[in-house]
């Protein structure tokens, strides 16, 4: 199906694309790549000291790489969004852009890996986790099974990726019976990373503020909401620098969707919330330390009352007519992305271990080398989707294809998708 000759000819021509570009294409590479240095060279002190040196304890033993890896997970879910509408419903609308929700999955499965590594401590334990040489103790590890989930994904996604634009490139209409199968078993597949990543935490009944039967769906609407906020985002700036055509249709389209996922997680955030609150016994809880602290300790409260503003915010900016602007729905995109990556991650993970089951009450906060690896890993995953990108769009406008003279005629540049 691959012809060998033709697929070198593609990646060489991907490579030297990727490798072209303007000043400030240039500078925008450079900028990413300082910042990965900077983690990479915290994570170093890291290797060398131990987890010690991150805001990490005995009582708080995840942080914001923990924190990082869920939000992430949900971003990585969040392109069946643009998958089901053009799949299963048809609409044209999405077509040019379904392939740049699949780049981001890869991209963003790549930054939930590392942040995984990174958390153990030593890179060396990460052959534990590898289905098939790690003992994953599956079925009975909820860990394995989001391990699982999480390579089966990104495979998916890179197969389906690198299959349609290699065809795109070489000018040839892509077999359906081969990709279309994958597509709809990607779409089942979104669901379940975040299905089970929420499963991974439900399933501790020593943290009973994770111990939530909604918080399945809420991850899935909270993820929907942000990816697809933060994909509104790039997809305007595609546009803009590099003339490739999302009409406005397409971002209504995605408006509308996080109108209603957004809904859905703040109706789902607000039944927690009564559940939590309503008992008069509920002041010793993990969500009275997150939204007013405890014993003096509040480290969490500015979080999470930001990320509930922020939301609030944003909903308001979505349900009403001023979000048909586009910059009211840029600022009001800007606004979930912080505020659920402040919910799900600071918001989430960290209220869970507090109080410990002994009645202990202390404060987390990220230390200085704890942010820059998270910033140098989030630096790579822009890196990462920025190249993915660079060469995804002259494939998809034409301007990056093979040869006509020996091939096929072109098919239908449409029919791909």
């Amino acid at each position: 199906m691959l012809k060998g000759s033709g697929l070198v000819a593609f990646l060489l021509k991907a490579g030297l694309a990727s490798l072209k570009g303007s000043r400030r294409y240039y500078a925008w590479m450079v900028f990413l790549f300082v910042l990965f240095l900077f983690g990479l060279n915290a994570y170093s002190k890291q290797l060398v000291r131990g987890l010690y040196i991150t805001g990490m304890s005995e009582q708080v033993t995840w942080g914001l790489y923990i924190s990082n890896f869920t939000f992430l997970v949900g971003m990585a879910a969040s392109a069946v969004m643009l998958v089901i509408p053009v799949y299963i419903y048809e609409n044209h609308d999405l077509h040019d852009v379904v392939i740049f929700g699949e780049l981001f999955a890869i991209a963003t499965i790549v930054m939930c890996l590392l942040f995984v590594i990174f958390d153990l401590g030593r890179p060396d334990r990460f052959w534990h986790l590898l289905p098939p040489v790690g003992i994953l103790n599956w079925p009975a590890s909820m860990l394995s099974w989001d391990v699982i989930v999480l390579t089966v994904y990104l495979l998916l996604n890179v197969t389906i990726a690198f299959y349609l634009l290699y065809m795109r490139y070489s000018n040839r209409e892509p077999n359906k019976a081969f990709y279309r199968p994958l597509v709809f078993l990607s779409i089942v597949w979104a669901i379940s990373i975040h299905t089970v990543t929420a499963f991974l935490l439900v399933g501790l009944s020593a943290r009973p503020f994770w111990n939530s039967a909604v918080l399945a769906a809420r991850f899935i609407a909270s993820a929907f909401t942000g990816g697809l906020a933060f994909m509104a985002i790039v997809f305007q700036m595609i546009r803009a620098r590099t003339g490739f055509t999302i009409g406005d249709a397409t971002l209504k389209i995605m408006r509308r969707i996080i109108q209603v996922t957004l809904l859905i997680n703040m109706f789902l955030l607000a039944a927690e919330l009564f559940k939590e609150f309503y008992s008069e016994q509920g002041q010793f809880t993990s969500a009275h330390f997150l939204f007013f602290g405890l014993k003096g300790h509040s480290g969490l409260v500015p979080w999470i009352w930001t990320a509930v503003g922020l939301n609030t915010a944003a909903t308001v900016l979505l349900v009403t007519p001023v979000s048909r602007n586009l910059r009211v729905f840029n600022v009001a995109s800007v606004f979930l992305l912080i505020g659920i990556w402040i919910e799900k991650g600071m918001g989430l993970i960290i209220p869970g271990f507090i109080p410990t089951p002994l009645g202990e009450v202390v404060d987390y906060a990220p230390t200085l080398e704890e942010s820059l690896v998270t910033v140098g890993i989030w630096a790579f995953g822009f890196l990462l989707y920025t190249l993915f990108l660079k060469v995804a769009v002259p494939i998809l406008q034409g301007t990056l294809s093979a040869p006509r003279t020996n091939l096929a005629p072109a098919g239908n540049p449409r029919e791909h998708e």
